[in-house]
């Protein structure tokens, strides 16, 4: 059968797509409050950035599996690369329930990346493979918000679970039950291979664009092209903010004087908002442009993390949560279909990895740059200088970054 490209001709795929990623995320989210707690009380490490460690073996690792991700995906299949992700997940939980040291942790977590950047790379794909060029704001967005919505229940949940129970093994047993249910759902979801040569085919692609290496593509999102490699740019900040966030988020609060209940729900707070955000914010980028949102976009997360670091009381730090979500939201999809824009489909998936090994690398960056910073100054000052970052990529889009929608 003759497959059809758009987001309404493909419903159950991409509903089953959408709902797969919301559990691809939730692994994510039951780490999200309970490990950088749990490497204080419970391994007992002595600085921060030890603590840090398990986000830096994850960032590292998904970083360097999303660069891999799209080019596997090309030769192997989507759906193959998606159940091969979900393998490697099941082991996570598994291994932070019985480790006996810091270590498996960290090996726990490189896991983790392995899982995440294969499985998040494809629902992503496989959702813009079905899409028209229209619609990829859209399908980017949906994708975004159902695995933050996936990382913003579990991070409350797990929350609920450690105080209520304790911090381990009690929150990681959820993990082993959402790894079948992703099995589950993927072996349902349709590969979409015929779609992407339909794309090519509709594009003209094959006859009229050079086919490109894969270290060409790298150059090009890296440095060559001036939008691909400001996007680029902007994810790797967008990223490093949020490794600095999760890994010293919990014990910024826990300073302050917050219970853990409290500082789940702010930790909680700015996923949730960061994803459901991502419901208008993509579907805004294919109407009024991608650089716009980018750019105001990097600018509000700057300004979300120094409002955290002057408020001292617990609602408006929940509304800082917010507004750190909300500025992740304007640009989380937008980013990702900007690329799309960009890269023609017969390299997209490869562009798209090299621009998510960027943007995911941020994850270890932040969580060394934030301990280093959190060692020598403090945490508030780790806080503040990490938003520095966002802000310089948004004065970089606002000058080097083209609109790219009917690029």
């Amino acid at each position: 059968m003759q497959p059809k490209i758009g987001m309404k001709e493909n419903i159950i795929q991409f509903i089953l797509l959408v709902v797969t990623n919301l559990f691809v995320g939730s692994m994510v989210g039951i780490e999200r409050i309970v490990l950088p707690l749990l490497g204080e009380e419970q391994f007992r490490l002595a600085s921060t950035s030890a603590a840090l460690s398990f986000i830096i073996s994850f960032g590292f690792s998904k970083a360097i599996v999303n660069y891999f991700a799209g080019q596997i995906a090309d030769r192997l299949g989507r759906k193959k690369v998606l159940l091969l992700g979900w393998s490697v997940g099941f082991f996570v939980p598994i291994l932070i329930i019985f480790a006996h040291a810091w270590w498996v942790i960290i090996a726990a977590n490189i896991l983790l990346g392995i899982n995440q950047g294969l499985a998040w790379s494809m629902t992503v794909n496989m959702k813009i493979d079905i899409s028209k060029a229209n619609q990829r704001g859209t399908a980017v967005g949906l994708n975004e918000f159902a695995g933050y919505s996936g990382v913003a229940i579990m991070a409350a949940v797990s929350g609920y679970i450690a105080s209520s129970y304790s911090l381990r093994p009690e929150p990681f047993y959820i993990g082993i039950g959402i790894v079948v249910v992703g099995i589950l759902l993927s072996l349902i979801v349709k590969d979409t291979g015929e779609h992407v040569k339909l794309q090519i085919k509709n594009s003209g692609a094959g006859t009229s664009e050079p086919t490109r290496s894969a270290k060409e593509v790298f150059a090009l999102t890296t440095w060559k092209d001036k939008s691909l490699s400001s996007i680029s740019f902007a994810g790797l900040s967008t990223n490093l903010k949020d490794g600095m966030a999760w890994g010293l988020f919990p014990i910024y609060f826990t300073a302050a004087g917050l219970t853990v209940g409290q500082i789940g729900t702010i930790v909680a707070v700015y996923p949730a908002a960061w994803g459901i955000f991502q419901l208008f914010t993509g579907t805004l980028s294919d109407k009024i442009g991608r650089k716009i949102l980018i750019t105001y976009g990097m600018w509000t997360q700057a300004a979300a993390l120094w409002f955290i670091l002057v408020v001292d009381q617990y609602w408006l730090w929940i509304a800082g949560a917010m507004l750190l979500g909300l500025g992740t939201a304007m640009v989380y999809p937008t980013l990702q279909a900007a690329i799309s824009d960009l890269a023609g489909p017969e390299w997209r998936a490869s562009s798209m990895g090299v621009y998510r090994f960027w943007r995911d690398s941020g994850y270890a960056f932040g969580a060394l740059m934030a301990g280093m910073i959190a060692d020598s100054l403090g945490v508030d000052w780790a806080i503040g200088l990490v938003a520095f970052l966002p802000f310089l990529s948004g004065i970089l889009s606002k000058v080097r970054l083209k609109e790219t929608i009917n690029s």
